[in-house]
């Protein structure tokens, strides 16, 4: 590996399984020492074992602004500084605007955008202290920029994110931070999450661009091949973009 991240210090959300842990995992490959936080703290703390002392496991409720406060104090207590945020955590539920109920409409929102809002806000707070800047990373959703009627909410929640980031992007740039905010927008990645929209007995592995490249489905390593680009400082000049990893599927919808 190239280090590219060498000497940063990151904190990704929902980093015990998926894209998270495909994340953590080039993270440390490429020199950063990170953070990882989720709610399953079994296999948070597995794979931060695993991966040594260059990552931090620490259980956290993105939707919970105290559990942003603590991780808040332990960027400063272990590392003095944030030089990136992955606000990967999500949740993914269907239902089109009829079938939809308030209560995964309510849920979609807290967990999905609630939880960036309060990422960027901690984020923010940490990184213009340093005065070095930083870049924070908004995993939304292909949902947010094509319409899907099954996931409605879902796309709504992502559709928040995004928005957001450009908002966020502009305010930094104004302050004059040098905090870069971008959103990273998947489709199809095939994680634990998305494998139950699978028809039962069906290989989704069959439905990736390894398979066939008019397939939408690719693998979380293909994210977080994108990640590590804009948390790396490649991407300095990259502020308030949606970058697509879509295998294509969006241009080809419209």
């Amino acid at each position: 590996m190239s280090k590219r991240l060498n000497n940063k210090v990151a904190v990704v959300t929902g980093a015990a399984s998926g894209i998270g842990e495909a994340v953590v995992r080039l993270f440390v490959a490429e020199g950063a020492r990170v953070i990882m936080t989720d709610l399953n703290a079994v296999e948070g703390e597995r794979i931060a074992a695993e991966l040594g002392n260059q990552v931090v496991f620490m259980t956290q409720d993105v939707a919970d602004s105290a559990s942003w406060a603590a991780l808040a104090d332990l960027v400063r207590e272990r590392f003095q500084r944030l030089d990136v945020l992955v606000n990967n955590a999500g949740i993914l539920l269907s239902g089109n605007i009829e079938e939809a109920t308030l209560e995964q409409w309510q849920k979609l929102l807290r967990v999905n955008a609630d939880s960036a809002f309060l990422g960027c806000q901690t984020a923010i707070r940490l990184m213009k202290v340093s005065g070095g800047g930083g870049s924070i990373i908004n995993i939304s959703s292909i949902a947010a920029l094509a319409a899907r009627d099954d996931y409605m909410a879902y796309g709504a929640s992502k559709g928040a994110v995004a928005a957001m980031t450009r908002s966020v992007a502009v305010h930094c740039r104004k302050q004059k931070y040098r905090i870069r905010c971008n959103s990273v927008h998947p489709d199809g990645v095939l994680t634990a999450m998305t494998r139950a929209s699978y028809p039962q007995g069906v290989d989704p592995a069959r439905f990736t661009i390894d398979s066939d490249p008019m397939n939408r489905a690719c693998l979380p390593q293909d994210v977080a091949s994108a990640v590590l680009y804009l948390a790396s400082d490649e991407s300095r000049a990259v502020n308030g973009i949606e970058l697509r990893v879509d295998s294509g599927q969006f241009v080809m919808s419209i």
